[in-house]
């Protein structure tokens, strides 16, 4: 069953389902981000540690959208991206001990991966029950955009994991946005129906 033809009690639990996801994931990234930009100044213990866990909020986040969202393609590409942050938490924490430029590397690789991912979704979700979508759709393509410049980054002289926290709040700036968006439609949906 895809969005487009959900009954309208299933589409408000999928957008109230969504709405606290996104808020949530969010608010974590602003947070883990706050966190980062103080821990990172040598790729200890401690970022690395902070590192793994960033991708593992994605892929909690993205465990939670598939229990909730029907099955189909767009279950898929949850399930994928899901299992593609796991793999890059293992990947960032072997990485972590080579230093900053490895590090990079597969940051980008998963951002870029990751954004296309995003932006398939987005597409799918679009409709009169979940909204244009918008700000997952210019999240996913600024990731993927991000990820190829840190991946030119990683390649440069003087590589710096400064840009991971800014990533991350503009990432949870984005969510949290798409949230707001939800509720606004939620409201907009129930208006209607009275």
């Amino acid at each position: 069953m895809s969005t487009q033809t959900a009954t309208p009690a299933n589409a408000a639990g999928e957008r109230s389902s969504l709405l606290r996801l996104y808020l949530t994931r969010g608010v974590l990234a602003v947070v883990w981000a706050l966190v980062f930009a103080r821990a990172h100044e040598d790729v200890d213990a401690v970022a690395i540690t902070l590192l793994v866990v960033y991708p593992l909020i994605d892929a909690v986040s993205s465990l939670i959208d598939h229990r909730a969202t029907p099955a189909g393609s767009e279950r898929r590409v949850i399930a994928f991206n899901g299992v593609l942050s796991t793999l890059a938490a293992i990947a960032l924490g072997v990485a972590g001990a080579g230093g900053v430029a490895p590090v990079l590397h597969v940051f980008g690789a998963w951002a870029l991966v990751s954004g296309a991912a995003q932006v398939v979704v987005g597409i799918r979700r679009r409709g009169p029950e979940l909204g244009k979508q918008w700000p997952t759709l210019i999240s996913g393509g600024l990731s993927f955009l991000v990820g190829i410049t840190y991946n030119i980054q990683a390649a440069g002289d003087n590589p710096s994991l400064d840009v991971l926290s800014v990533y991350a709040t503009g990432g949870g700036v984005w969510f949290v946005l798409q949230a707001l968006l939800l509720g606004w439609k939620s409201r907009q949906l129930r208006t209607r129906a009275v």
